[in-house]
């Protein structure tokens, strides 16, 4: 699927993913230092990815981890500081959201150091209950790999 925006394209089609470009700024992120890229790759296929394009090429990525039914998790977005404050990851987070897909779903969720301002821009709010929420969180996995 296509969505378009002035000089901009989002697309699922995992033949147009930049997958070096994904890579490159993932391992240099807070949330993902240093990882992998045969774990970019696999989270890729195991995911709904939406790729953000100019004429250049990929400046933007999220994906969704779904179940298709009931629940969904947003992870690794990003644009291109070169691409920022020109609202591509509101429109980003718009078009997921929007996708036919992941319709009449229960729960949405996502982790943000910083970007808490965007996201209750699309409805996200903190959590109501964290005393619900667990987690096991193994911040050094790539520096085995």
């Amino acid at each position: 699927m296509e969505w378009t925006r002035d000089q901009y394209v989002i697309s699922t089609d995992t033949r147009r993913l930049d997958r070096g470009a994904i890579h490159a700024f993932l391992r240099n992120s807070y949330w993902a230092p240093g990882i992998p890229r045969a774990v970019v790759d696999r989270s890729i296929q195991n995911s709904l990815p939406f790729g953000v394009y100019d004429s250049e090429g990929q400046v933007g990525f999220a994906r969704v981890i779904t179940d298709y039914a009931t629940f969904a998790y947003i992870a690794d977005v990003f644009v291109l500081p070169s691409h920022r404050g020109r609202g591509l990851a509101r429109w980003l987070m718009e078009v997921i959201h929007a996708h036919p897909d992941l319709q009449g779903l229960r729960r949405w969720m996502l982790v943000t150091r910083d970007a808490q301002a965007l996201y209750r821009k699309v409805g996200y709010r903190d959590v109501e209950d964290c005393s619900r929420f667990m987690e096991i969180v193994n911040r050094s996995v790539y520096a085995r790999s």
